[in-house]
This record gives C-alpha cells, sequence and structure tokens, in this order.
C-alpha cells in the first residue's frame, strides 16, 4: 500500500482561518446534565453544589465553557424540560443562591456559563397554564397556549392530526370540551408565540439570568415555537431523532407545520436585541433539527443566534465519505451567513457515541438501546469514539462535549425497563427505549458508593458495575486514558488555534485507502483518521511529529484501523 507523501501533497480549501476574536467561535463547550452529574447532598440527584464543586474537573480537562440543562422549577415530568417557573431553581437542584454561587466559582475559573431556556412550552403546573384552566374559552388566559375547538359531533376528535414527538396524538382534551396543544408530553403545553404577552415574558426572563450573570442560553427546540397558520393537518412523521439516510440526511426537523417557521426568525431577533444590551459577549444557541443546513444557516444570521448544534454531524455514521460531506456542508453553509460551524458527538438526547460507533451498523440507532436490542461492541466503539473525537477537536468552530464523554462513557444499554423515566418510553408503549442511557450518573471514584457520584451511594438511575474503569479516579495520571486523551487534544487545539483555525481537504489520497480515509490540514496540523479496516502507512520519510492519537502509535509506524493521528506539519 502506497505511503501517504505529504511532501507531495495537495489540498482543496474548504475554509479560510477565522479572523474574529469572539469567545463562542472557537469555544469548546461543557454540557452538564445536572441530575446525573454530582449530588451533593446525598438524596441520589446531583444537584447546583454538586456541580460547583466539580467545577475545577471541567477547568483542569481544558474546556471553555459549561451549559447546564433546566435546574428551573418543575414537576420534573420530562427531567425539568417542563418548567413550572422560569425564575427558581427547583429545590431538587437547590437555589438561586446555589446558582449564584456556581456562576461565581465558574467565572474565578475562567468558565462562561450557558444555561438552558425552554419556550416552546411550559409545564402544566406553571401559573399561567393553571389559569387557562380556571378560565374560561376565549380568555386572555387562554390565549397564552394554544386551545382549539375539536371535529366531528361535539368536538370529540382531535383538531388535527399532530402527533406528539413523544409518541401519541400532539391534543389533550379538557372536560369543557377544548383542546390543547403539546408537541411532547400532556404535561408540556405549548405556548402561543403569536401571542405579545408571551414575547415580553421570555424577554425578561432573559433578562432575568443575564443579570445574574449567565454568558447565554441554550434554547430548546428552538425550530418548533411558531407554527403554520391554521394549523393544518399533516401526515408526516415526528421523532426526536431520526436515523442517516445514504444522503447523510436525518430527515427530521425541518418538516411539517409545526416546525421551522418563518416567525421563530422574529423572534430570535428580539432576544438578539436583549442579549446586545449587555457586555460580554453573550449568546443564543440553537437546538434546531433542521435541514438541510442552509436552512440551519439561517438561525446564525448576523442579527439572529450564535450557534446552532450540528446535529447532520451528529447523526452521520462512522463512514469517511459521508464524514467528508457533512463537514464540507456544514462549513459552506455558516461560512455564507458569517457564522461558526458547531460539531457535537453526544448529548442527553441521543445513545452515547462509543455505543453508537460499536453497533454492526457504526452510528447507527441513535434513539435508545436496551435488553433484547444488539449490545455494542465496547472496546471497538471506544476505538472509533476516540478516533471520532480527534476528528471533532481537529475542525474549525465550536465543539460541544457531553459529560462523561471526557471518559469513554458508553450509553448504559442493559437498563432494567422497570426503571425508566423517560416519558417517550411510556407514551410509545414501550416501544421506543427513550434517553435514560444516556442520563445514567457519571463516575468520578471507582472505589466509592455511586462512583463517587453521591456521598450515600445512592442513585436516581443505577450504574453498571462495569463503569468502575471509566471513573476518573481510574484513568487520572494514565496519559493513554481517554481522559488523558481529552486533555492533551484540548491543550493542542488552544495552542494550535484550531477552533478559529482554516480546513483544507487533502487531495490524491492512495486509491486504495481514499473511501476509507479522512485526511485535512488545518493550519500547521494534519488531522489523519483511518475508519478502514486495514492499517494506513504514513511514510517516516516526510517529517511528520506526532502530536497525539487516538491509540499509540510509534513515530512512523502505520496508522492503525479506527485510528486517528494530528501531525504537525513540517515548515
Amino acid at each position: 500500500m502506497t505511503s501517504i507523501d505529504t511532501a507531495a501533497m495537495t489540498t482543496t480549501l474548504v475554509h479560510r482561518a477565522s479572523e474574529h476574536d469572539a469567545w463562542w467561535r472557537n469555544a469548546v463547550i461543557y454540557q452538564v446534565y445536572p441530575r446525573s452529574f454530582a449530588d451533593a447532598s446525598g438524596d441520589g440527584i446531583g444537584d447546583l453544589p454538586g456541580i460547583t464543586s466539580k467545577l475545577d474537573h471541567l477547568a483542569r480537562l481544558g474546556v471553555d465553557a459549561v451549559w447546564l440543562s433546566p435546574f428551573y422549577r418543575s414537576p420534573q415530568a420530562d427531567a425539568g424540560y417542563d418548567v413550572a417557573d422560569y425564575r427558581q431553581v427547583d429545590p431538587l437542584f437547590g437555589s438561586l443562591e446555589d446558582f449564584d454561587v456556581l456562576i461565581e466559582r465558574a467565572h474565578h475559573l475562567g468558565l462562561r456559563v450557558i444555561v438552558d431556556l425552554v419556550p416552546n412550552h411550559t409545564s402544566d403546573e406553571h401559573e399561567w397554564f393553571q389559569a387557562a384552566l380556571a378560565s374560561p374559552k376565549g380568555s386572555p388566559e387562554r390565549a397564552r397556549y394554544i386551545f382549539r375547538e375539536g371535529k366531528g359531533p361535539e368536538g370529540a376528535e382531535p383538531p388535527n392530526n399532530w402527533q406528539s414527538i413523544f409518541g401519541g396524538p400532539a391534543w389533550t382534551r379538557l372536560p369543557d370540551g377544548q383542546w390543547y396543544l403539546h408537541l411532547f408530553d400532556s404535561k408540556q403545553p405549548d405556548l402561543d408565540w403569536t401571542n405579545p404577552e408571551v414575547h415580553e415574558e421570555f424577554r425578561s426572563v432573559l433578562r432575568f439570568w443575564l443579570d445574574r450573570g449567565v454568558d447565554g442560553f441554550r434554547v430548546d427546540v428552538a425550530h418548533g415555537m411558531v407554527k403554520a397558520e391554521g394549523l393544518p393537518d399533516w401526515d408526516g412523521h415526528v421523532a426526536m431523532v431520526e436515523g442517516v439516510d445514504e444522503e447523510g440526511s436525518t430527515g427530521a426537523g425541518n418538516q411539517g407545520p409545526m416546525f421551522d417557521q418563518e416567525g421563530v426568525h422574529e423572534i430570535y431577533r428580539e432576544w438578539r436585541a436583549v442579549l446586545d444590551e449587555y457586555e460580554g459577549d453573550r449568546i443564543l444557541v440553537a437546538e434546531a433539527w433542521v435541514e438541510p443546513l442552509s436552512r440551519l444557516a439561517r438561525y446564525v444570521r448576523p442579527d439572529e443566534m450564535h450557534q446552532a448544534f450540528n446535529f447532520s454531524y451528529l447523526t452521520t455514521k462512522w463512514d469517511a465519505q459521508a464524514l467528508r460531506k457533512v463537514v464540507t456542508a456544514s462549513l459552506v453553509a455558516n461560512d455564507e451567513v458569517g457564522a461558526p460551524s458547531t460539531w457535537v458527538l453526544s448529548n442527553h438526547d441521543v445513545v452515547r457515541h462509543p455505543s453508537r460507533y460499536g453497533l454492526s451498523d457504526p452510528g447507527s440507532k441513535p434513539q435508545g438501546i436496551g435488553i433484547g436490542d444488539e449490545q455494542p461492541d465496547e472496546e471497538l466503539g471506544l476505538r472509533r469514539a476516540r478516533a471520532a473525537t480527534l476528528i471533532t477537536l481537529g475542525l474549525p468552530g465550536s465543539a460541544y462535549l457531553y459529560q462523561g464523554e471526557e471518559l469513554g462513557l458508553p450509553e448504559h444499554t442493559e437498563l432494567d425497563d422497570s426503571l425508566r423515566q423517560d416519558p417517550a418510553w411510556f407514551r410509545t408503549g414501550h416501544t421506543e427505549r427513550g434517553r435514560d442511557g444516556c442520563r445514567v450518573p457519571i463516575p468520578w471514584d471507582a472505589e466509592a458508593p455511586a462512583f463517587g457520584f453521591s456521598p450515600t451511594g445512592a442513585a436516581w438511575l443505577p450504574q453498571p458495575a462495569s463503569w468502575a474503569k471509566y471513573a476518573l479516579s481510574a484513568q487520572r495520571g494514565d496519559a493513554t486514558s481517554t481522559y488523558g486523551m481529552y486533555r492533551a487534544a484540548l491543550r493542542i487545539r488552544r495552542d494550535f488555534k484550531l477552533g478559529s483555525g482554516s480546513l483544507a481537504w487533502v487531495d490524491g489520497l492512495p486509491e486504495a485507502t481514499a473511501a476509507t480515509t479522512v485526511a485535512f490540514v488545518n493550519g500547521d496540523v494534519l488531522v489523519l483518521a483511518n475508519l478502514g479496516t486495514e492499517a494506513l502507512p504514513i511514510g517516516p520519510e516526510y517529517g511528520l511529529e506526532l502530536l497525539i492519537s487516538s491509540q499509540p502509535l510509534v513515530h512512523g509506524a502505520p496508522l492503525p484501523p479506527d485510528t486517528a493521528a494530528w501531525f504537525r506539519l513540517p515548515r
């Protein structure tokens, strides 16, 4: 097999280095799922003081910011994404004073803090919805939500045929005969964003948290707040996450009259104006399952949001051609609006990528894995996950990490179904496993109760015994561990300014390996990943300096299968 001759290497430039210096354009942002990160109180559920106690870990890891999933007052019907009070911390997680301590400590460590905002719906226990239930049809209280009369005799049929993303009808009928819309659980009624009062309330919520020092907001269901006029019937299918087709499309997000309507952009222009009143580059991040990528890029135009999650990248399978295609499309689409691309492999809604990559169809099945399903090859999945991480962190733009991925944590794929709590599990009649497997509390100390998650050994979901080897205590100090690789990669990424760098694909790869190789140059660094089944000769004669590799690699030795490496190019 022919070696890669870097002396004769040519490249095709796709993205130029950024001249902007705003922090969010190249930041690495770490997602914390509060109930599963660290429990200080001992009740088995993570909390804000627990997060504060672990901020030193994030600073040592080398990330730039922390994104906190919801911690607001909530009945927890959907793990906090059913908000009852947007200005209060749920006692489950602590208090506003605890939040103030957290943000002060984070800022002291040089970490910015982004909080979740859930504007598509509230909890049914929110004071607005309780007032709506107590008010008559046609009242101002009901006008804050989407109430409609039903169809058919005596209005006994739902107003339209929409289905909930969690399964079942998207409408629930009240005793007085009216129906209300909920794209998710029936305990999450959708707000009516044609109502000026809703706009005013959320501008106030933004200011409340900005005044407390937050550095930005991740916006939940950012593409779903505005519905098509008339709420027309639609026979399509909605889901939290879809599989990927041959074209690399997830098929999710932009379909149907409940998604990606023009009115959402007016909302984000309003919000951007609010954030621009504050110093310090506060940001808005869209959770928008929107395709094609040219549609997603509209959310990050200069007067709207700052970032949008790149779910097309997350759902791309372990395939070199597909990865090259989605990276190019992402950079081109975002460059057209002057925005950075974002890169993410896992989050709280999808199967963790080490487990996805360990399946017979690597990268498939993002919706949940349980007992009776195909079980991933844990060793192979982690090997590919580490390589995927070096591809991801080598790309220009901003990257997101999901808590525990720096430990190589897999999905809990054999969680007993009787312990599942995700509403999707129940609303689909136990046909969709749901997201509990990626939300299991993370392990800190291999020798401690609950692996150090809680001082009492309590945990709201049980951790597999096999996770002892993934605990931070078992990896700290080992440069070859997944934790050691993440720390080194983040340091090198910062030193070589890869986040604000360029991207040029390497041309003329040996024909035998081109189909299974991802190779690009970012500034002075060559990123090389072998997704094939045969070792990839590199050639020691070309003067490449090995910076880091996802598996142990001897200088000049071939790059093994499912392995990625960064090399400094000769000057």
